[in-house]
């Protein structure tokens, strides 16, 4: 069943998958639900390192394919209870296949996000854990890794302001908008480059109207960059900075922002 430009539904023996076939090729035949555990990869030699962060992340190195296998966890005092389960109210509440459809959309949309390349759930009884595999972003760092190294210029961070305004202009209310899920390109940090910045991690992302939300997303990324650097060099964000941020996002809003 097809249920969004290029992707299909795949039955599995206890749950189901959404898959890209062009990303996927015979391993989406060949392989199934093997695709979501990292030993797989690992005996292929294709487990490139480990990420942390809220959830479990993997890089996967596999011929032509790069890609970032991520396996959902609960964040919080819920997750004392139960570190990955969540409660089962049916597919369409799946939180993997609802950053898949959304990735998938925006990716089409031409906005500046990781395409999806499956995602699958495993459900017993009232209880369900996921797992999602987006194209990885290679040459890329999270904006917090940058700044830990060194400052950044100026059309950098008029970039990252532009990058977050096309995804507020298109309604993407991100969830948890950070220096971590912004990915800005390795190169573009030395030399100042502006086409290389990205978003990533839209679990409990979703479209809306416009609304009081994108200032609330603005917010929260300001008091990241703020907790990242408290303890790094002078200069690695400021008031300077952050107003360079605003400009480049008020240029890319049509100077609508607030």
């Amino acid at each position: 069943m097809i249920l969004t430009n290029g992707g299909r539904r795949i039955a599995t023996a206890t749950g189901a998958m959404l898959a890209d076939p062009d990303s996927l090729g015979n391993l989406a035949e060949d392989a199934r639900e093997t695709l979501f555990d990292p030993e797989f990869w690992r005996a292929r030699g294709e487990l490139v390192t480990v990420t942390g962060g809220r959830g479990s992340a993997w890089f996967i190195a596999s011929g032509a394919h790069q890609w970032v296998l991520r396996h959902f966890r609960r964040g919080g005092f819920i997750a004392r209870l139960s570190q990955d389960a969540y409660v089962w109210t049916g597919e369409e509440g799946v939180r993997a296949f609802a950053e898949w459809r959304l990735l998938e959309l925006l990716a089409r949309r031409g906005l500046p996000v990781p395409r999806p390349v499956a995602a699958r759930y495993q459900r017993t009884g009232l209880r369900y854990r996921c797992d999602l595999i987006t194209q990885r972003i290679v040459d890329a760092e999270p904006l917090s890794a940058a700044l830990a190294r060194s400052a950044l210029r100026e059309p950098l961070w008029r970039a990252v302001g532009a990058a977050v305004a096309r995804l507020h202009g298109a309604g993407v209310d991100h969830a948890d908008l950070n220096a971590h899920n912004i990915l800005v390109g390795v190169k573009d940090v030395a030399v100042g480059v502006e086409d290389t910045v990205s978003v990533i991690d839209f679990d409990r992302g979703r479209l809306r109207a416009q609304g009081a939300w994108s200032a609330r997303n603005l917010r929260r990324l300001r008091r990241s960059l703020a907790k990242i650097t408290r303890d790094l060099p002078p200069g690695r964000y400021s008031e300077e900075t952050w107003a360079w941020l605003m400009e480049g996002y008020e240029a890319a809003a049509g100077g609508e922002a607030k």
